[in-house]
């Protein structure tokens, strides 16, 4: 890593606490979530489908941008799971944070995570917000800590945060369809002697919420585009351009594109396709996203992303114990 980020990113002593502490409060919200049935996500638990797809690099990319799997143009085929936020499954008219994780296949050299540094996997998780609720790990813990234990603790946190409560607000929205959403990653990410923020910017966005929607509704509209054609999306990098004013340890503020604008680094493009079968359900539920399934090229930076490689890490070996299924990356588009 360069000495410009290495200088950047700083870990509050009490931070590896705070993780481990997040984790096992996460890991107990889930099994009260899910007394029974099959053990599902602390967040994202809601999917709408896991489809494929093809991730291009682009041919013309100026030196600046060539670095990691941008180094050269080649196409990834991908699998692309989208969601809704929440950890109760609701229905989807409901205010929310929706995700959209990345999967690259195929990718060449070993990886961050010393378990799974063989794997051919390069992940990116990207949310329909632009800034992350809470500036670090201390706060996201005390967040969960107050959520999870009744309604005075929710008072007095939200009482004294009032930048979560406005990021929650800017956050919690409505939407017509997951193919005709724009996502950013609100977390920084290593890009050569820089850092980077990434978005998946949809090309098409002509859906409207029906008048009377169903419950999924959500799903129902990626069913109807896919049945008839392609979904496409334009992936783009934010490069971090003052270190004051674009933090890494502090997701929570927003990068503005008027200082540094979105570039486009790769297409993707989503194949028309019929996804939403049980099988292809029960598959999708059982992939496991970080943001740490990553060439060292593009290594998460910040406490946020710590903390992602240790309770992802849990989370995910969790349900995957309790649910009695392998826990493992795919290779190709074979279910």
């Amino acid at each position: 890593m360069s000495d410009n980020m290495l200088a950047q990113e700083h870990i509050p002593p009490q931070e590896a606490a705070d993780t481990l502490d997040l984790a096992a409060r996460l890991k107990a919200k889930i099994i009260r979530d899910n007394p029974t049935g099959i053990m599902r996500r602390d967040a994202h638990p809601k999917m709408h489908g896991v489809v494929k797809a093809e991730f291009t690099v682009e041919s013309d990319l100026p030196s600046d941008l060539r670095i990691g799997i941008f180094a050269e143009p080649k196409t990834y085929q991908a699998w692309i799971r989208f969601s809704n936020q929440d950890g109760t499954i609701q229905a989807d008219k409901a205010r929310d944070i929706r995700g959209m994780a990345i999967k690259l296949m195929g990718v060449p050299g070993e990886k961050l995570l010393e378990a799974e540094k063989h794997e051919q996997t390069q992940d990116f998780i990207v949310i329909s917000t632009n800034v992350f609720v809470t500036k670090n790990v201390a706060e996201f813990d005390a967040m969960i800590k107050a959520m999870t234990t009744g309604i005075w603790p929710k008072i007095v946190f939200f009482g004294t945060h009032w930048r979560v409560i406005w990021n929650l607000i800017k956050s919690l929205k409505k939407f017509a369809n997951p193919l005709q959403m724009r996502y950013w990653s609100t977390t920084p990410y290593l890009f050569g002697d820089t850092a980077v923020k990434y978005s998946a910017i949809p090309h098409r966005t002509d859906d409207h919420v029906p008048a009377d929607p169903g419950p999924d509704y959500l799903r129902q509209a990626m069913v109807r585009q896919l049945a008839h054609g392609e979904a496409l999306f334009d992936f783009a990098v934010q490069l971090q351009t003052d270190a004051s004013r674009m933090p890494i340890e502090d997701p929570g503020k927003e990068w503005k594109e008027s200082e540094s604008p979105f570039r486009k680094v790769a297409t993707i493009r989503i194949l028309q396709q019929s996804f939403d079968s049980e099988e292809q359900r029960a598959f999708g539920e059982n992939l496991s996203y970080t943001p740490w399934h990553s060439l060292p090229a593009h290594r998460p930076l910040g406490g946020i992303n710590r903390a992602r490689k240790i309770v992802y890490n849990a989370i995910s070996e969790f349900r995957h114990q309790y649910n009695n299924v392998p826990r493992r990356e795919p290779t190709d588009w074979s279910i």
